[in-house]
């Protein structure tokens, strides 16, 4: 699946869309890759003189590719979008540095009416950078959510 594709399936858009391609996909499964060069903006403040990706962006990657394994899995109302509210039990093991392409890992592992339980690892070189746990909810785009 290329970026025209990805951007069919979620709202996400450059500067804020972290997948460049879906390599492999399922009805439980997602592979998608992201190249982080250099000059993206992220890198020139997180950290000057050593520039790191943030693990947050790890997890909004594994987030974005969810949301394109739950478009292929089912279609949500007019207006609906995967929204995050549960994250838990993450942990960052390596730093990403610029210029290095993140592979991520996406798996479904319990639905629940509109409620999707997926696990998430980001990698570099087949090396693992991040775990995380995460919930997302189909939401309607423009709803106040309130996540506790």
């Amino acid at each position: 699946m290329n970026i025209e594709e990805i951007k069919r399936c979620i709202p996400h858009r450059d500067p804020f869309l972290w997948l460049d391609e879906v390599t492999e996909i399922s009805d439980r499964h997602i592979v998608a890759k992201k190249f982080l060069s250099a000059d993206l903006p992220v890198f020139q403040g997180h950290y000057p003189g050593f520039p790191v990706f943030p693990g947050v962006l790890q997890c909004e990657a594994c987030f974005q590719a969810s949301a394109v394994l739950i478009s292929r899995i089912v279609e949500t109302a007019e207006g609906e979008v995967p929204v995050v509210t549960r994250l838990s039990n993450t942990q960052f093991r390596r730093m990403i540095r610029p210029d290095e392409t993140i592979e991520l890992h996406v798996e479904l592992t319990e639905r629940l009416g509109k409620a999707f339980y997926l696990k998430g690892k980001v990698m570099v070189d087949g090396k693992v950078t991040a775990r995380l746990e995460f919930v997302c909810t189909a939401t309607a785009v423009g709803a106040e959510t309130s996540v506790g």
